[in-house]
């Protein structure tokens, strides 16, 4: 798959989760949890234990279904190079490296690159970014976010960190192209009539950025 289309779908999806877990044991049924609540793409972090052992693993589980399997928290080449190597479809930086975005462009996998300021989100957008990840959006706030996106309303935002089922409609509605969901989701609790409460977390998250 080309980076065009990679990128085509992870718009149009609009939710990457991230699979950040203690335990490696526990990222296979976590990632199939993700999968039938309808995720289509999603990223593994390097600091994930069998960080990409378990890329691989995904993506021979899933790709025949159609689901981009990436890889997160990618701050060097190094970790890149690796991840590409494993078979990650695309890279999510929490930081601002053109480095990652050469060696990713080499292998015609896109970049979710992480930046906060305006100069980091030129300087990444300048180098070929395919997204920008604002990120802490949660901390940073939806104010910050209106006031950066203003004049650079041509840049394609994904906002990860604090996004919930009560703020991602704000956060759409102010200009985000997308959101990165991680805690969120990991942190989700059983509720009276879940079989499975990940999946049900999932399903509302869906709906309510379709609608």
């Amino acid at each position: 798959m080309k980076r065009a289309e990679i990128v085509k779908i992870i718009k149009k999806e609009k939710i990457v989760a991230i699979v950040r877990m203690k335990e490696q044991l526990e990222v296979p049924a976590f990632i199939n949890s993700l999968i039938k609540g309808g995720i289509k793409a999603l990223e593994i972090t390097s600091n994930t234990p069998g960080f990409y052992k378990e890329i691989a693993n995904a993506r021979n589980l899933y790709s025949q279904f159609g689901v981009l399997i990436g890889a997160g928290t990618v701050t060097n080449i190094e970790i890149a190079k690796e991840a590409i190597k494993a078979g990650a479809q695309f890279l999510v930086t929490p930081n601002t490296n053109i480095e990652v975005i050469k060696i990713a462009h080499t292998h015609d996998i896109p970049v979710l690159m992480g930046a906060v300021t305006p100069t980091e989100v030129c300087v990444a957008i300048e180098n070929g970014a395919d997204i920008i990840k604002l990120f802490p959006a949660g901390s940073l706030g939806i104010n910050y976010f209106k006031s950066i996106k203003a004049p650079l309303d041509k840049v394609d935002f994904f906002v990860v960190g604090g996004i919930n089922l009560s703020n991602i409609k704000d956060w759409m509605e102010a200009g985000a192209a997308g959101v990165g969901l991680g805690s969120v989701l990991t942190q989700t609790t059983i509720r009276e009539g879940d079989i499975n409460p990940i999946e049900s977390t999932v399903k509302k998250f869906i709906q309510l950025i379709q609608n």
